[in-house]
């Protein structure tokens, strides 16, 4: 049997190997504390839940669903870009319900790039930027996030020649995975550059609801003139504590919305309409229940800061993401770092280099484990002699 030439260029998902490297831990019986993968402990609100079981039980939801999704969905989610963002949207016409927004994400390069064709992918990155280029044919051009440029692209930096021969170009902020928050002044810039050179901007903006000490991040699409050339995925994953429901959306630029949906169309049957009512009571109902996970991960976060300066680690607190991206200690890498912690201490954390070689020198952690884990986890830390700077 012959594989595609598309699937050997594919790297094994980061999280695949870290998963396997704990299963393995486990089955001999060691205790492994993760702080690496950002999946949401705290289980999805109540009344989320509580409309799920109802919506579940109406046999209408039980026959297949439309691409486009409801239209009671495309108007929620207009009405909360409206409250939070002061944004108008088109339920018609520039929004779209995903199965998540990672679907969305692998499936968008597939309307913008012909093979050969250059994506502009951040480096270090959530890793499906990288995969959907690849699996459309195109080629990823990686742009270094540095803490040097506070872990924003140098737009400015891409040679003219590779900036005429990209089709597309990725951002994230909220960062994953260097928790590096961008304002409206680097987005005006994006737009500016997007413009100049004919590129789709694609902005990944699944953790704006996360954020501490008061600071709200804010969207893409309220720079001017970013729904001219671009989009944003959302998620009601982290917000909401919903990983396991899978659901998102892409809103802005209308001809992208609809080349999405054109593809989407043919190879999926749109989000259960279960969910989708469930999503209707999450985006409608009062967000408290956003403000008090923040607290909880800003105390998280505060904690974990305390002792890893305990250790002599250096990192910039976070404002905002379920992250810190740390720096290795001197003579290590990020791998022979994460691989110390597991062995020495039964801790798993990210290797930085897996989100690109950019990533190389620092080490990621999330937010989302149980407190009771998350001290066990640090005490071990501290313990741990051979890892003190």
């Amino acid at each position: 049997m012959q594989f595609s030439k598309r699937i050997e260029k594919l790297p094994p998902y980061l999280f695949v190997e870290i998963s396997r490297k704990i299963a393995e831990k486990r089955a001999k019986g060691e205790d492994i504390v993760s702080f690496a993968i950002g999946d949401p402990d705290m289980p999805t609100p109540p009344h989320i839940i509580e409309q799920l079981c109802r919506a579940a039980h109406d046999s209408t939801n039980h026959r297949y669903p439309e691409t486009e999704g409801l239209i009671e969905f495309r108007q929620a989610i207009a009405e909360w870009y409206k409250g939070r963002f002061n944004l108008e949207l088109d339920p018609d016409k520039e929004i779209l319900p995903l199965i998540g927004s990672k679907e969305g994400i692998g499936h968008i390069a597939l309307c913008l790039i012909d093979p050969g064709d250059i994506g502009l992918v951040p480096d270090p990155a959530y890793p499906v930027y990288a995969v959907s280029t690849l699996l459309a044919g195109g080629v990823p051009y990686y742009l270094p996030l540095t803490e040097e440029q506070d872990f924003l692209p140098a737009l400015e930096q891409i040679p003219s020649e590779v900036a005429q021969q990209a089709k597309v170009l990725w951002i994230n902020y909220p960062n994953n995975p260097t928790a590096a928050v961008a304002g409206l002044d680097f987005f005006e810039r994006v737009v500016a550059f997007a413009k100049k050179h004919d590129i789709a901007v694609c902005h990944d903006a699944p953790y704006t609801e996360i954020a501490f000490d008061g600071y709200r991040p804010v969207s893409f699409l309220q720079a001017q003139g970013a729904r001219e050339v671009g989009v944003e995925f959302h998620s009601l994953s982290k917000s909401y504590n919903m990983t396991g429901w899978r659901v998102g959306m892409m809103v802005g630029n209308a001809a992208m919305v609809n080349a999405l949906m054109r593809v989407k169309s043919n190879l999926d049957s749109g989000i259960p309409q279960a969910i989708q009512q469930a999503a209707i009571v999450a985006l409608q109902s009062s967000q408290e229940c956003i403000q008090e996970h923040n607290a909880i991960y800003q105390q998280r976060r505060d904690r974990i800061l305390e002792v890893l300066s305990r250790i002599g680690l250096k990192v910039i607190p976070p404002q905002a993401s379920l992250y810190l991206w740390v720096k290795v200690p001197p003579g290590h890498t990020s791998t022979t770092f994460a691989t110390l912690l597991l062995e020495e201490a039964g801790v798993v954390v990210t290797p930085g280099i897996g989100y690109g070689k950019h990533g190389e020198g620092y080490i990621r952690l999330s937010l989302t484990l149980p407190d009771d884990r998350m001290e066990l986890g640090l005490e071990r830390l501290l313990n741990c002699t051979s890892i003190q700077v």
